[in-house]
């Protein structure tokens, strides 16, 4: 019999401690094209000029230098605009668990991007 084992760190909502009632910690978002393959519980920030949802990326100048929200559930937005689900306020979540973008490259970036999302009422455990 085949050993199956499950990344504890790879299904949707995986990086959720408690959220608030119903679904007001979450919104439909647009996860802008050429944002690659993502994983649920990446952290997103939001392009000023589109209102879409990019990869948190403290280097750029875009918006999505401000840390917004975290992706729900995985995605492939490669080629396309894409709509999922993100989590926007009001929720607590597992620090560990969260994806980052290859521009995240010191303590200090996520850091900062755990504060942005604490200005949502995101606190990270």
């Amino acid at each position: 019999m085949p050993v199956l084992t499950e990344d504890r760190f790879s299904g949707a909502a995986h990086y959720i401690v408690s959220e608030a009632n119903g679904y007001r910690s979450r919104e439909q978002v647009v996860i802008a094209s050429g944002s690659g393959v993502l994983k649920a519980g990446t952290v997103l920030g939001k392009v000023a000029a589109s209102g879409k949802y990019a990869p948190y990326n403290p280097t750029l100048a875009t918006g999505v230098e401000t840390a917004a929200a975290i992706l729900y559930e995985g995605c492939d937005a490669a080629d396309g605009d894409v709509r999922r689900t993100a989590t926007v306020r009001d929720a607590e979540i597992h620090a560990e668990a969260l994806q980052w973008d290859a521009g995240v490259t010191t303590d200090q970036h996520k850091t900062d991007a755990l504060t942005d999302l604490a200005g949502s009422g995101i606190i990270a455990r």
